[in-house]
């Protein structure tokens, strides 16, 4: 990991516990827990229903709080 990567890294996490309590999914906490103990996730591994894992994630990226890292439309990582 490069220092830059690191820095986005450590900056990201307080911003990602701020923006939790505007998430009313029901696992929404269980859900940033999970961000904030690993790297990157696929929606899948969130415990949601798939619909609304990706809108959960959909919605953590337009609040600023974890970034979509593949770039592509059918498969999806998200990280801090």
């Amino acid at each position: 990991m490069c220092r830059s990567e690191l820095f986005t890294r450590t900056f990201n996490l307080p911003h990602l516990r701020a923006v939790a309590p505007k998430l009313r999914a029901k696992g929404a906490g269980k859900a940033v827990e999970m961000f904030l103990a690993r790297d990157a996730l696929t929606p899948a591994a969130l415990p949601l229903s798939d619909r609304a894992a990706r809108r959960l994630c959909d919605r953590l990226v337009d609040l600023g709080a974890v970034r979509e890292l593949t770039g592509r439309a059918t498969f999806r990582l998200y990280g801090v």
